[in-house]
């Protein structure tokens, strides 16, 4: 054997902008869905899109195909859970890297999200009022990481406390950068 024949340092597997990496990622999680939705005999349009540094995939139908889709969210949202771990498993497959993707499916997440913020702003509320914390009723990575976005955006500090399963937000009331690691973690 030569010394050509052996590659002595190892070439990264994709190479480009961080922009068309998380573009590869949405179009290979969009062919994994797209398969599936065959599978299954749903109907519905994949929507691909890059938020806050990551690849985040939307499952969508009409009005009338939306109860069907729902069945992919499951009770709270546990299958949907379920199946974004199954699709970031597929793209890991394709580009030999780990993936943060983002799944929602029949808007359950971004509906999620909406209410999340809407407690935090609440919570903070009280918070600024009353000068003590507030803890939360504990929650997911996902739901935390909205909460922690939307309390500093308010201008106060919050951290996370606990062991999953029971982890939840505690609001402070001084104004600081939120220290909470949930706070700079990510829906993994």
């Amino acid at each position: 054997m030569t010394t050509t024949d052996v590659e002595t340092t190892e070439e990264p597997r994709r190479k480009g902008s961080t922009k068309s990496r998380l573009e590869e990622e949405g179009d290979i999680a969009a062919d994994y869905l797209e398969e599936l939705l065959d599978i299954v005999d749903l109907d519905g349009d994949i929507d691909i899109d890059i938020e806050n540094g990551r690849a985040s995939v939307a499952i969508v139908a009409d009005d009338a195909g939306t109860p069907a889709l729902k069945r992919l969210v499951g009770d709270d949202g546990e299958v949907l859970d379920a199946l974004q771990e199954l699709t970031r498993l597929a793209v890991q497959a394709q580009t030999g890297d780990r993936t943060r993707l983002m799944l929602d499916v029949a808007g359950h997440r971004s509906t999620k999200r909406g209410a999340l913020v809407r407690l935090a702003q609440e919570v903070v509320a009280r918070v600024q009022a009353s000068g003590t914390a507030e803890r939360l009723d504990p929650m997911p990575a996902f739901e935390r990481k909205v909460v922690h976005d939307a309390v500093a955006a308010a201008g106060l500090a919050s951290e996370s406390e606990g062991e999953e399963p029971r982890r939840r937000v505690v609001v402070l009331p001084t104004p600081a950068a939120t220290t909470g690691e949930d706070a700079q973690a990510t829906d993994e």
